[in-house]
Protein backbone atom coordinates (compact mmCIF):
# COMPACT_ATOMS: atom_id res chain seq x y z
CA UNK A 1 0.00 0.00 0.00
CA UNK A 2 1.44 3.38 -0.99
CA UNK A 3 1.66 6.09 1.62
CA UNK A 4 -0.28 9.29 1.24
CA UNK A 5 1.81 12.32 0.35
CA UNK A 6 2.65 14.64 3.27
CA UNK A 7 0.06 17.35 3.80
CA UNK A 8 2.47 20.15 2.90
CA UNK A 9 3.18 18.52 -0.49
CA UNK A 10 -0.55 18.10 -1.16
CA UNK A 11 -1.06 21.76 -0.31
CA UNK A 12 1.90 22.77 -2.48
CA UNK A 13 0.40 20.82 -5.40
CA UNK A 14 -2.95 22.61 -5.03
CA UNK A 15 -1.23 25.97 -4.81
CA UNK A 16 0.94 25.16 -7.84
CA UNK A 17 -2.16 24.46 -9.94
CA UNK A 18 -3.69 27.78 -8.85
CA UNK A 19 -0.48 29.75 -9.43
CA UNK A 20 -0.18 28.48 -13.00
CA UNK A 21 -3.46 30.26 -13.79
CA UNK A 22 -2.43 33.55 -12.18
CA UNK A 23 -0.36 36.40 -13.62
CA UNK A 24 3.10 37.18 -12.29
CA UNK A 25 2.89 39.54 -9.31
CA UNK A 26 -0.38 38.17 -7.88
CA UNK A 27 -0.21 38.25 -4.05
CA UNK A 28 0.01 34.86 -2.30
CA UNK A 29 -1.84 34.38 1.00
CA UNK A 30 0.28 34.66 4.14
CA UNK A 31 1.12 31.52 6.13
CA UNK A 32 -1.62 32.42 8.63
CA UNK A 33 -4.29 33.03 5.99
CA UNK A 34 -3.27 29.95 4.01
CA UNK A 35 -3.49 27.79 7.14
CA UNK A 36 -6.98 29.10 7.93
CA UNK A 37 -8.21 28.70 4.33
CA UNK A 38 -6.79 25.19 3.95
CA UNK A 39 -7.47 23.84 7.44
CA UNK A 40 -3.84 22.97 8.11
CA UNK A 41 -1.29 24.10 10.66
CA UNK A 42 0.87 27.15 10.07
CA UNK A 43 3.91 24.87 9.93
CA UNK A 44 2.30 22.90 7.09
CA UNK A 45 1.41 26.14 5.27
CA UNK A 46 4.97 27.43 5.77
CA UNK A 47 6.52 24.25 4.33
CA UNK A 48 4.18 24.33 1.31
CA UNK A 49 5.18 27.91 0.57
CA UNK A 50 8.86 27.02 0.99
CA UNK A 51 8.49 24.27 -1.64
CA UNK A 52 7.10 26.77 -4.16
CA UNK A 53 9.74 29.36 -3.26
CA UNK A 54 12.43 26.74 -3.93
CA UNK A 55 10.82 26.00 -7.32
CA UNK A 56 10.88 29.70 -8.18
CA UNK A 57 7.09 29.91 -8.41
CA UNK A 58 6.80 32.30 -5.44
CA UNK A 59 9.06 35.19 -4.48
CA UNK A 60 9.17 36.74 -1.02
CA UNK A 61 9.69 40.47 -0.56
CA UNK A 62 10.60 41.73 2.89
CA UNK A 63 7.86 43.93 4.30
CA UNK A 64 5.52 43.28 1.38
CA UNK A 65 4.67 39.57 1.34
CA UNK A 66 4.84 36.78 -1.21
CA UNK A 67 3.97 36.98 -4.90
CA UNK A 68 3.54 34.72 -7.93
CA UNK A 69 6.66 34.50 -10.07
CA UNK A 70 7.86 32.13 -12.75
CA UNK A 71 10.59 29.55 -12.26
CA UNK A 72 13.88 30.13 -14.00
CA UNK A 73 14.86 27.57 -16.59
CA UNK A 74 17.91 25.43 -15.88
CA UNK A 75 20.04 25.10 -19.00
CA UNK A 76 22.03 21.85 -19.08
CA UNK A 77 25.31 22.19 -20.96
CA UNK A 78 24.53 19.29 -23.27
CA UNK A 79 23.75 18.81 -26.95
CA UNK A 80 19.98 19.08 -26.60
CA UNK A 81 17.28 21.26 -28.12
CA UNK A 82 15.54 24.18 -26.44
CA UNK A 83 12.21 22.39 -26.97
CA UNK A 84 13.40 19.27 -25.17
CA UNK A 85 14.80 21.30 -22.26
CA UNK A 86 11.53 23.18 -21.85
CA UNK A 87 9.31 20.08 -22.09
CA UNK A 88 11.41 18.27 -19.49
CA UNK A 89 10.53 21.04 -17.06
CA UNK A 90 6.80 20.71 -17.62
CA UNK A 91 6.43 23.79 -19.83
CA UNK A 92 5.25 24.21 -23.41
CA UNK A 93 7.82 25.41 -25.98
CA UNK A 94 6.90 27.66 -28.89
CA UNK A 95 8.44 30.52 -30.87
CA UNK A 96 7.89 33.74 -32.74
CA UNK A 97 9.63 33.58 -36.10
CA UNK A 98 11.48 36.84 -36.81
CA UNK A 99 13.35 35.80 -39.95
CA UNK A 100 13.37 32.71 -42.16
CA UNK A 101 15.31 32.79 -45.44
CA UNK A 102 18.22 31.46 -47.46
CA UNK A 103 21.44 33.50 -47.21
CA UNK A 104 25.05 33.04 -48.40
CA UNK A 105 27.47 31.67 -45.82
CA UNK A 106 29.56 34.88 -45.96
CA UNK A 107 31.34 35.34 -42.61
CA UNK A 108 30.21 31.87 -41.47
CA UNK A 109 31.98 30.16 -44.36
CA UNK A 110 34.99 29.29 -42.22
CA UNK A 111 32.75 27.82 -39.50
CA UNK A 112 31.04 25.48 -41.96
CA UNK A 113 34.15 24.89 -44.07
CA UNK A 114 32.44 26.05 -47.28
CA UNK A 115 32.74 28.91 -49.74
CA UNK A 116 31.27 32.32 -48.96
CA UNK A 117 28.55 31.72 -51.57
CA UNK A 118 27.34 28.41 -50.08
CA UNK A 119 23.65 28.77 -49.12
CA UNK A 120 22.61 28.54 -45.50
CA UNK A 121 19.15 28.43 -43.98
CA UNK A 122 18.84 31.36 -41.57
CA UNK A 123 16.15 31.01 -38.91
CA UNK A 124 15.78 33.72 -36.26
CA UNK A 125 13.24 33.10 -33.52
CA UNK A 126 12.21 34.32 -30.10
CA UNK A 127 11.93 31.12 -28.08
CA UNK A 128 9.08 30.92 -25.61
CA UNK A 129 8.28 28.74 -22.59
CA UNK A 130 4.60 28.85 -21.60
CA UNK A 131 4.36 31.93 -23.88
CA UNK A 132 7.10 33.75 -21.94
CA UNK A 133 10.07 35.01 -24.02
CA UNK A 134 13.17 33.09 -22.98
CA UNK A 135 15.77 33.51 -25.73
CA UNK A 136 16.57 35.15 -29.04
CA UNK A 137 17.97 32.39 -31.25
CA UNK A 138 19.77 32.92 -34.56
CA UNK A 139 20.27 29.54 -36.23
CA UNK A 140 22.14 28.79 -39.45
CA UNK A 141 21.90 25.38 -41.11
CA UNK A 142 23.77 24.10 -44.17
CA UNK A 143 21.04 24.24 -46.84
CA UNK A 144 22.37 21.24 -48.79
CA UNK A 145 21.83 19.03 -45.73
CA UNK A 146 18.14 19.95 -45.45
CA UNK A 147 16.57 20.90 -48.81
CA UNK A 148 13.40 23.00 -48.51
CA UNK A 149 13.83 23.10 -44.74
CA UNK A 150 11.77 26.27 -44.31
CA UNK A 151 8.80 24.61 -46.01
CA UNK A 152 9.14 21.41 -44.00
CA UNK A 153 7.47 22.64 -40.82
CA UNK A 154 5.94 25.55 -38.96
CA UNK A 155 8.87 26.70 -36.85
CA UNK A 156 6.59 28.68 -34.56
CA UNK A 157 5.82 25.33 -32.94
CA UNK A 158 8.29 22.81 -34.40
CA UNK A 159 11.71 21.93 -32.98
CA UNK A 160 14.48 22.52 -35.51
CA UNK A 161 16.46 19.54 -34.19
CA UNK A 162 13.43 17.25 -34.39
CA UNK A 163 12.66 18.28 -37.97
CA UNK A 164 16.28 17.77 -39.00
CA UNK A 165 16.34 14.32 -37.45
CA UNK A 166 12.96 12.96 -38.48
CA UNK A 167 12.67 14.48 -41.96
CA UNK A 168 16.30 14.64 -43.08
CA UNK A 169 17.99 11.98 -40.97
CA UNK A 170 20.33 14.53 -39.42
CA UNK A 171 21.26 13.62 -35.86
CA UNK A 172 23.97 15.71 -34.24
CA UNK A 173 26.59 13.60 -32.51
CA UNK A 174 29.07 16.25 -31.37
CA UNK A 175 29.51 19.96 -31.02
CA UNK A 176 31.08 22.86 -29.22
CA UNK A 177 29.44 25.54 -27.13
CA UNK A 178 30.99 28.79 -25.96
CA UNK A 179 29.23 30.99 -23.41
CA UNK A 180 29.81 34.74 -23.17
CA UNK A 181 28.53 37.28 -20.68
CA UNK A 182 26.70 40.09 -22.42
CA UNK A 183 24.06 42.79 -22.19
CA UNK A 184 20.58 43.07 -23.68
CA UNK A 185 20.40 45.67 -26.44
CA UNK A 186 17.41 47.93 -27.03
CA UNK A 187 15.99 45.94 -29.97
CA UNK A 188 16.66 42.66 -28.20
CA UNK A 189 14.98 43.97 -25.07
CA UNK A 190 11.78 44.64 -27.00
CA UNK A 191 11.76 41.10 -28.39
CA UNK A 192 12.58 39.47 -25.06
CA UNK A 193 10.52 41.74 -22.80
CA UNK A 194 13.75 42.54 -20.94
CA UNK A 195 15.30 45.81 -19.82
CA UNK A 196 17.98 47.17 -22.17
CA UNK A 197 21.38 46.94 -20.52
CA UNK A 198 20.39 43.99 -18.33
CA UNK A 199 22.70 40.98 -18.07
CA UNK A 200 22.53 38.15 -20.58
CA UNK A 201 24.18 34.88 -21.54
CA UNK A 202 25.22 34.45 -25.17
CA UNK A 203 25.55 30.84 -26.28
CA UNK A 204 27.48 30.13 -29.48
CA UNK A 205 26.91 26.53 -30.55
CA UNK A 206 28.38 24.64 -33.50
CA UNK A 207 26.96 21.15 -34.05
CA UNK A 208 28.30 18.35 -36.24
CA UNK A 209 27.03 15.08 -37.66
CA UNK A 210 29.61 12.49 -38.76
CA UNK A 211 32.30 15.13 -38.47
CA UNK A 212 30.58 17.69 -40.74
CA UNK A 213 29.43 21.06 -39.38
CA UNK A 214 25.73 21.38 -40.21
CA UNK A 215 24.45 23.94 -37.71
CA UNK A 216 25.69 27.13 -36.04
CA UNK A 217 23.46 28.95 -33.57
CA UNK A 218 23.89 32.07 -31.48
CA UNK A 219 21.35 32.39 -28.67
CA UNK A 220 20.84 35.28 -26.27
CA UNK A 221 19.27 34.46 -22.89
CA UNK A 222 18.28 37.06 -20.25
CA UNK A 223 20.45 36.03 -17.29
CA UNK A 224 17.73 36.51 -14.68
CA UNK A 225 15.56 33.81 -16.21
CA UNK A 226 18.12 31.02 -16.26
CA UNK A 227 20.67 29.06 -14.35
CA UNK A 228 23.39 26.97 -15.98
CA UNK A 229 24.03 23.39 -14.97
CA UNK A 230 26.67 20.86 -15.94
CA UNK A 231 27.78 17.45 -14.77
CA UNK A 232 31.30 17.48 -13.37
CA UNK A 233 33.71 14.58 -13.25
CA UNK A 234 37.20 14.15 -11.83
CA UNK A 235 39.92 14.80 -14.42
CA UNK A 236 42.57 12.66 -12.77
CA UNK A 237 43.24 9.54 -14.81
CA UNK A 238 42.48 6.26 -13.11
CA UNK A 239 45.54 4.97 -11.37
CA UNK A 240 47.35 8.30 -11.38
CA UNK A 241 46.90 8.84 -7.66
CA UNK A 242 48.18 6.85 -4.74
CA UNK A 243 47.69 3.12 -5.06
CA UNK A 244 44.97 1.56 -3.03
CA UNK A 245 46.03 -0.95 -0.42
CA UNK A 246 45.75 -4.52 -1.66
Amino acid sequence: MSRAAPKYLELAARMRAQIEQQPVGTPVPSERDLALESGVSRMTARRAIEVLVAEGRITREVGRGSFVSRPTLSLPLTLSSFSDDVRQRGMTPSARVIEARIVPAAELAAVFGVTAEEPLVRLVRVRLADERPMALERASVLASAAPALLEAADFATASLYEVLEHRYGVRFDAGTQVIHAGLIGEAEGRLLDAAPGSAAFEFVRTSTAAGVVLEHTVSLYPAGRFELSAAIRPTRARGSGARAAR
